[in-house]
């Protein structure tokens, strides 16, 4: 199967790289105890930000999907803010560890959560909606971004917040040395963005360069200040992203792969997320005592749209399990909506809504990352965990 061959050369790539001393040096494989999360990203790891960033706004449910259900429903059984019918994969990962789920910072900056504990919690700081780059460089091509939530700000939430974590330098590093940071996803909606307007592959990967330079720029910026453990990821499959087989659909059959995903928006995904390794990689060098590791989120979610019924998904990819506004008809009903219903079993589908994917797929995405040969290198968290996924 063309996805095992897949897992089986990077397993070969991440040994070659060991035998030849490459840019993974042994202390990459500490077995730190982590016990708080920071993160940082958009709406694959947005815990509430969004519910608490728009509390403000009139009739924010109106035009926010996420703040109604079906979103929520699976686990929560209400909805969070998350852009899914339950946990994401951050949420697994505290799971993982053994620590509570990830507040989100608007809700503790906003008092609305009361209970979070400054030295034992982390924060998660990413956005459903944000970008990498700041939104000005969208509305100077014309491109619509729905917010300016982007990295950069969310590094300044996290400085901002610095003094709260300690009131010394020796105790401030303790608690970042001893936290694990999620820089991303982060970067997939500089290119979602620009799709949806319908612009060419061509003048997307001219943004490349500089959706990389602020990821990596922040995670120098994290560095300086004490952060010790990092983890990277990559972008999603998104020739597989239900939306977008309907927006490029073809009858060039020769556009798909063997899963039914559209060759050129995987190429360019892999792409991006090879130079977005290369860069971890010089990062790497640069910082020969510091953790930085790759979270190959695209493969570990290829290999379910390649193999759905061997993880227990019986619905093809050309479904979603609650129906999304369709981009050519804004007026048309969308994944909450009031009377729009979602599948009666989520656990049976990849595409959640049609932009992200649903709880049981981040499950399976996250086993990959634990157990399976898709973090480089490898996400060790048997140090603190107290329970399975």
């Amino acid at each position: 199967m063309a996805w095992f061959l897949t897992v089986w050369i990077f397993l070969l790539l991440l040994l070659l790289e060991e035998a030849a001393g490459g840019s993974i040096s042994s202390s990459s494989s500490s077995r730190r105890c982590y016990k708080r999360v920071y993160s940082f990203g958009d709406s694959l790891a947005d815990t509430g930000n969004t519910l608490y960033g728009s509390s403000t706004l009139p009739q924010a449910s109106e035009i926010i999907p996420s703040l109604n259900l079906p979103y929520g429903e699976t686990y929560f059984h209400q909805p969070t803010g998350r852009w899914s019918d339950g946990r994401l994969i951050i949420d697994f990962i505290a799971e993982q560890m053994g620590i509570p789920l990830v507040k989100p910072y608007l809700g503790i900056k906003s008092g609305k959560i009361k209970d979070w504990n400054p030295i034992m919690e982390g924060v998660n700081f990413a956005v459903g909606g944000a970008t990498a780059l700041d939104s000005s460089f969208f509305i100077d091509k014309g491109i619509f971004a729905s917010n300016n939530y982007s990295l950069s700000v969310q590094l300044d939430w996290f400085m901002n917040l610095l003094p709260s974590l300690s009131n010394s330098s020796s105790g401030l590093k303790e608690i970042l040395g001893s936290s694990l940071f999620l820089v991303g996803e982060i970067g997939g909606n500089d290119f979602n963005h620009p799709l949806r307007e319908h612009k060419s592959i061509k003048e997307i990967r001219k943004y490349v360069p500089l959706v990389i330079n602020e990821i990596s720029s922040a995670i120098n910026k994290l560095i300086e200040v004490g952060a010790q453990t990092l983890v990277v990821p990559g972008n999603l499959p998104i020739g597989c992203n239900f939306k977008y087989l309907i927006m490029f659909q073809t009858s060039n059959k020769s556009e798909y792969d063997e899963a039914g995903c559209l060759k050129s928006l995987n190429k360019f995904v892999q792409y991006y997320n090879d130079m977005l390794y290369a860069e971890l990689n010089r990062l790497r060098l640069l910082h020969p005592t510091t953790t930085i590791i790759y979270a190959d989120y695209y493969n570990s979610a290829l290999i379910l749209y390649r193999s759905p019924t061997q993880f227990g998904i019986t619905e093809p990819i050309s479904s979603a399990c609650c129906p999304l506004t369709d981009v050519n008809n804004p007026t048309d009903l969308h994944c909450g909506s009031p009377g729009v219903i979602a599948c009666v079993d989520p656990s049976q589908y990849i595409p959640w809504d049609g932009w992200h994917l649903t709880e049981a797929a981040y499950k399976l995405i996250a086993q990959g990352l634990f157990n399976g040969p898709f973090t480089n290198p490898k996400l060790d968290l048997s140090c603190v965990h107290n329970s399975e996924i």
